[in-house]
Order: structure tokens, then C-alpha cells, then sequence
């Protein structure tokens, strides 16, 4: 029995099923609804966010048998047609593959026929930005005034490439990415549907590596299983992943606060025998420093979605504000110039080095606060002569 991955199994079949694109069902939902459908449409966003899924979900909708309407009823031979991807007037198009002009015009040489189904006959064109300007030349007066039966759909992933004569003739929807929060909540829906368990710090690693795409989540969920043996474990999933516990990032805020360096190159020796990704240790770095800089200035602005609320507010109270913003900065610079060092582990060393050279001058004003290099610990141990 074949399998089917998570994410064409959870691909949304209707509108209330779209995760995160409130403003694009909304608009959409009522423009069917008041019979005020546009001719082109464009959908942008990164990958994995729901533009083709829309598209589709916009044609079942506009040809439904019980529409047009905001929801398809899912049973008739058109929704199950789409549904399969066997819908004969619903003709998708990889620009990618079909950039030449010659191609273009075959595509609307066959515009003027009515449908053979449906009630319209659409052209969903994906990564619509490949299509060469000569391709785009050839379809701007069709994309003006089309045929009455005639919707046309395009998503990319750069608008930007596409010719401002174009982008005037189409609505344009900007799909937003999702935040590690929504996948997180999402990916418990399915797990749960699943029957699936999994633990939140496991959940939270994989909406954070999703980087903003839910098929990326759900694809990563994917491997998660297997790899966990169909448990999604937190310490699994770091490995899987390549990541390093939060926990490590803590303890080197730690040492580093307390001007420990022997401590931090104990923790660094411990990460490093995991050949983790340094520039994401940095990110990590930078997101707990950002967290306990917020936590200093509105406590309520840090809320407890990765579990470590306690954690932050504990390094919020035992460093300086004036410390945080300096680490900060330097992990900033140092994240910089990670590619330029000899290799990444000594470029992340530097960074943490810099971090331990370099104090607070409390004599400063404190409109003018700045940063000094530490004397070396031998002077710092000389008592400073007393005046008789």
C-alpha cells in the first residue's frame, strides 16, 4: 500500500482549510460570494505558503456544480476532478519548462474555445515570473480583455520579475510566511489526526527549521517520524535537524556573563563534537539575547511558546542591560564575518572571545555608555594604590 506524505494528505481542499492567509480567503470567499470575480489573478509569496493550493481551491470554487461559491461541496465530479488533478479545464502550466514564446501563443491559441466541463476554463500558470518578456508581450492583450469564460491564475515567488504591464491587468494577493507559532499549532492538528505523539520542544524545532513554509513543516514532520520511529522526539529531532539545545545556548550566556572563559570553551568542545551549523548557533545566540533584552524592557512582551520563559527571565535579572546590547552586538559582528575566518568553529570562538575582552566602563555617563577592553586578569588582581 503506497504511502502519501503529509503534505499533499493535509493539502487544504477549501478555503477553511488555508492556514495563515486570513486576508487572501477573506477577499476571495467575498468576491465570490457577490458574483465579483476578477478575470487574473496573481499570488506571490515564498515557497510552500498555499499559492497553487489557492488557485486550485479558486477553480473548484468558481466551477463547483452547486456554485460558483466560497465552498465547494467536495462531491461532485468537478470538486473530485480538481480534487484528482484530472479536470480538463483546469489547465496548469510550469512556467519553468515552458519560457519560449512559441509556447505562449499555443496556450492562447486555444483561449477562444469555450469550456469542455466547467463553467470556466482556467489557466494556472505556476513561477509565472520564467516566462521570457517575449511571452509576457504575447499575453498581455488576451490577460486585458479575455474571453468571458476565461479566469486566469499565477503564482510566484518573485513579483518582482514580473513586467509592470502585467502586475496592472491582475489582482495581487501577497501570501504571508508562516510563523513558527501557526506551524506549530497546525502540526498538533495533524499529529493528533494522526496519531502521532510529540513532544512541544520537538514541534518547535520543526516550525522554527520550516522557515516560514508549512509544506517545508510538514515535509520535515515527515522525516521526523521516520527517523524517530513514529515518536517525534526533542532530543531526535535536534539531531535530525543538526541543531543544538537551547540548553547549550544558555550555558554559554552564562559563562560568558560571569567572564568564565574556561567555562565557555568547555561548552563550546561539548557542542562542537556534534558538527553543529555555527551560523545557527549564532542565530540562536542572537534570538535568547533578543529575548532577554525584550524581557528587560516589557517582561509581558516575552511570551512562554518555546518553554523558557523562567530561563530568560533569570538571565534577564543577572545581566546588565548595557551587557546584553554589547553581546549583541558582537555576535551581530560576528556572525558578519563568520565566512572570512580560517573555519566556522573559529570564527564562532572570536566571537565569544570578543564577548569575554571587552566590559561595561561604568565611569562613563549613562547617555554615553560604551564599551572598553577588560585589563588583563593579572593588572585586574593588582589592588589600585589608596592615597595616604
Amino acid at each position: 500500500m503506497s504511502y502519501q506524505a503529509l503534505a499533499r494528505k493535509w493539502r487544504p481542499q477549501n478555503f477553511e482549510d488555508v492556514v495563515g492567509q486570513s486576508h487572501v480567503v477573506s477577499a476571495l470567499s467575498n468576491a465570490l460570494e457577490q458574483d465579483r470575480v476578477h478575470h487574473a489573478f496573481l499570488f506571490s509569496g515564498t515557497r510552500g505558503v498555499g499559492k497553487t493550493t489557492l488557485a486550485r481551491v479558486l477553480a473548484k470554487s468558481l466551477n463547483c456544480e452547486t456554485g460558483p461559491s466560497a465552498s465547494p461541496c467536495g462531491v461532485c465530479s468537478t470538486c473530485q476532478s480538481v480534487d484528482e488533478g484530472r479536470f480538463i479545464d483546469l489547465i496548469e502550466i510550469d512556467a519553468a519548462s515552458r519560457t519560449r514564446v512559441d509556447d505562449t501563443r499555443e496556450i492562447l491559441d486555444n483561449v477562444q474555445y469555450a469550456p469542455t466541463m466547467g463553467r470556466y476554463k482556467i489557466y494556472l500558470i505556476d513561477e509565472v515570473h520564467m516566462l521570457s518578456k517575449s511571452s509576457f508581450n504575447a499575453m498581455l492583450k488576451t490577460l486585458e480583455e479575455p474571453p468571458e469564460h476565461v479566469k486566469f491564475l499565477f503564482a510566484t515567488t518573485d513579483p518582482k520579475k514580473l513586467p509592470v504591464t502585467v502586475l496592472s491587468r491582475c489582482l495581487q494577493f501577497n501570501l504571508k510566511n508562516m510563523t513558527p507559532e501557526r506551524v506549530v499549532n497546525h502540526l498538533k492538528v495533524v499529529l493528533a489526526e494522526e496519531g502521532i505523539e510529540a513532544e512541544d520542544s520537538a514541534l518547535w524545532q520543526l516550525g522554527r527549521a520550516a522557515d516560514g513554509s508549512m509544506r517545508d513543516a510538514l515535509s520535515l514532520t515527515d522525516q521526523a517520524i521516520a527517523f524517530g520511529s513514529g515518536k517525534l522526539l526533542g532530543t531526535e529531532v535536534a539531531t535530525m535537524l543538526g541543531s543544538v539545545d537551547r540548553q547549550e545556548v544558555y550555558r554559554l550566556i552564562d559563562a560568558v556573563a560571569a567572564g568564565d572563559g574556561a567555562k565557555v570553551y568547555e561548552v563550546i568542545d561539548q557542542v562542537a563534537e556534534f558538527a553543529p551549523d555555527f551560523s545557527a548557533l549564532l542565530d540562536e545566540l542572537l534570538t535568547v539575547l533578543h529575548k532577554v533584552a525584550v524581557f528587560q524592557v516589557v517582561p509581558e512582551g516575552v511570551d512562554n511558546s518555546f518553554g523558557d520563559r523562567e530561563k530568560i527571565g533569570q538571565l534577564a535579572t543577572h545581566i546588565l542591560a548595557e551587557q546584553v546590547q554589547l553581546f549583541y552586538q558582537i555576535a551581530l559582528m560576528g556572525k558578519r564575518d563568520l565566512n572570512l575566518a580560517p573555519d566556522r568553529k573559529m570564527g564562532f570562538e572570536m566571537t565569544l572571545i570578543r564577548m569575554l575582552a571587552f566590559e561595561i566602563d561604568d565611569d562613563s555617563p549613562p547617555e554615553a555608555t560604551v564599551a572598553v577592553p577588560k585589563p588583563p586578569a593579572a593588572e585586574r588582581s593588582i589592588p589600585k594604590p589608596v592615597a595616604s
